[in-house]
């Protein structure tokens, strides 16, 4: 039988709501024939023969159905091989194109959503409309294939990773002009490399994916890079207006918690509440009749006290209009003067498609929060702390690696273990997952049970990775201490490192001086000088010892001539880092290191580029 098929956030949102629907004294269950109205209120019907064969499977467990086990039969459903119908439903509802062929790994046939396509290729074409480079591709036309043909020579996502997170990736090192199969190539180990850097999940993506356009994978990786840069500035300590948001009794570090998700559903709501309209749960069901939609924009629209800002009307006569989806395009056509009619159709609205409602919920937040900064003396702005750039290492290290959930916010989205305990099975450390308590946690037990994963979590770093764990804790990572959390993830993320260089080196056990020394070795035999170590004064001064490492594991792909090598400035010192950080990424080493780290000599941080480019190095000899 084939491999199951997770049930994504968006999908378990749907089935929860679709069970409430039927759940009508809310009591958490359903009785078995129910089953058929549960199927079509989540929009999946199935034949009547197959409702009543999974009804006689459920026989055993009495005459009641609770939402786990109907989303255990959900999950059994999505890849049985009786279940095509049920497949079908979802693709229709969705508007899903099958892509001919099937997954080696799961036996299940890939797909793609044609709407998602056409509002990337749209947000695409009006992201890079002017820069000069990306003419040979744009504009691309989103009723066919065009995106997954302009992808392949890697420079549209190297620019869109550059839109999302400004100077990940250094211009100089993208190949631009009269590209051969090998600076394709190149392009595309930069752009997935800068990916991963940023915190996309591209473990099971490869440059030939890209090259080649598999519909699904580019996708996926697409949506990832824009989703991150329109999450961006949808946090506290970059938009403190956001505090607005604060209800009565709520702290703080309550809001800081939040997802960016979380927050904009209540931004849309605040809004809402202001304007005497109902609020929404979702960005799914709830907006499908746009009336929420309206009431938002009506509500954002620039009113002229700002100066320099024209005040903008929103014709609200569109809301009264029958039909749902004349409704939305009326509403859309409002949004449009906003300047935020980007990601939905009116077709997108009414069927409530979750992914780019919510896309077009944040983009209209970046264009118009609308919020001001409360004047509450009792508010310790203080608390606000932006994030390091250590601590944005770690968790873009941990989203690459596909944690779930995402790691939003580093310390409050640990403080139960479960992304620890993942890492832990990334660095072949067995986890006993019957020891594990896993969410939702009671109202009252949740603590007790969180801190039963931290313990458990630091006695594997302590008992089975050997970690040097002096003075930790689970208490301390339930409360988010900030220097004792990060000496975890350090081991981790240096483990994780090192395994790769013990694959390569036939188990040989891994050390600092034996990256020092392998590395030296490399440069010796290109004839180029070698460093005493990662706190080696060349290093900080000008990366020169980095690049002559990249230069003698693939000959000729520095350009010295672009780089500055004598009494540098400060400026000079970060330009040729940042050159060193994207060369490393463009030759095929997975590096997380910020330019910053080795002009400032960070030895943790210049021990893992020595290492990812020593492993790349022996890969490739």
């Amino acid at each position: 039988m084939a491999a199951t098929t997770p049930i994504s956030p968006e999908e378990m949102e749907e089935l929860k709501e679709a069970f409430s629907k039927i759940d009508v004294d809310n009591n958490g269950f359903i009785r078995k024939d129910e089953l058929d109205a549960l199927f079509k209120a989540a929009n999946l019907p199935l034949p009547g023969y197959l409702v009543r064969e999974i009804a006689q499977e459920l026989t055993g467990t009495g005459e009641q159905l609770a939402f786990d086990r109907f989303t255990e039969v959900v999950h059994g459903l999505k890849s049985s091989e009786v279940s095509k119908t049920f497949r079908k439903a979802i693709n229709k509802k969705e508007g899903i194109c099958a892509i001919a062929g099937t997954s080696e790994q799961s036996g299940t046939q890939h797909s793609y959503s044609e709407e998602e396509k056409v509002a990337f290729v749209n947000w695409v074409n009006k992201a890079l409309e002017n820069d000069p480079d990306c003419k040979h591709v744009l504009p691309m036309d989103p009723n066919n294939d065009d995106l997954f043909t302009a992808v392949g020579d890697g420079i549209v996502l190297c620019k869109m990773i550059n839109l999302s997170v400004p100077d990940t990736i250094d211009e100089r090192t993208i190949n631009k002009k009269k590209l051969t199969p090998f600076t394709t190539q190149e392009n595309l180990n930069l752009a997935l490399n800068s990916a991963s850097a940023i915190g996309c999940h591209v473990v099971n993506i490869g440059a030939v994916d890209l090259k080649e356009g598999r519909q699904h994978l580019v996708l996926g990786l697409l949506w990832q890079v824009i989703k991150i840069g329109l999450f961006a500035d949808i946090e506290l300590n970059k938009s403190e207006a956001l505090i607005a948001l604060l209800r009565d009794g709520e702290s703080l570090e309550d809001l800081t918690k939040s997802s960016p998700e979380e927050l904009l559903l209540r931004w849309a709501n605040h809004h809402l509440e202001e304007a005497g309209c109902p609020k929404i749960k979702n960005f799914r069901s709830d907006i499908k009749d746009s009336k929420a939609y309206y009431n938002l924009l009506n509500r954002v629209a620039p009113s002229g006290d700002e100066e320099g800002i024209p005040p903008v009307s929103i014709d609200m006569s569109g809301i009264r209009q029958p039909d749902d989806l004349q409704r939305a395009e009326c509403m859309l056509v409002q949004s449009e003067r906003l300047g935020a009619r980007q990601f939905v159709t009116a077709t997108d609205v009414v069927r409530g498609n979750p992914k780019l409602n919510l896309a077009f919920v944040a983009n209209l937040f970046n264009k118009h929060p609308a919020l001001k900064k409360p004047q509450n003396q009792d508010i310790d702005w203080s608390a606000i702390e932006g994030e390091t750039r250590e601590e944005r290492t770690f968790r873009n290290w941990m989203n690459s690696l596909g944690v779930n959930p995402r790691v939003n916010h580093l310390y409050a989205d640990l403080d139960d273990a479960l992304v620890l305990f993942q890492l832990y099975e990334k660095i072949k450390v067995p986890v006993d997952w019957n020891r594990v308590n896993k969410p939702p946690y009671s109202k009252f037990g949740s603590n007790m049970k969180k801190l039963e994963n931290c313990n458990y979590a630091v006695a594997l770093g302590k008992n089975d990775a050997k970690f040097s764990l002096v003075g930790i804790a689970g208490q301390d990572l339930i409360e988010g201490n900030r220097k004792l959390t990060l000496a975890l993830l350090w081991q981790l993320m240096r483990r994780y490192t090192l395994n790769i260089l013990e694959n390569l080196g036939e188990g040989q056990k891994v050390s600092d001086d034996a990256i020092v020394s392998w590395a030296n070795d490399m440069l010796a035999q290109a004839g180029k000088p070698t460093f005493s170590g990662f706190k080696d004064g060349a290093i900080s001064g000008s990366s020169m010892p980095v690049l002559d490492l990249i230069d003698a594991i693939q000959p000729g792909s520095v350009r010295y001539d672009l780089l500055k090598t004598e009494h540098l400035t400060e400026e000079e010192k970060l330009n040729n880092a940042k050159y060193a950080i994207s060369m490393a990424r463009k030759i095929g080493a997975r590096v997380y290191a910020l330019p910053e780290d080795l002009v400032e000599g960070k030895p943790k941080m210049v021990m893992t580029v020595f290492a990812c480019l020593v492993a790349r190095g022996m890969k490739k000899a």
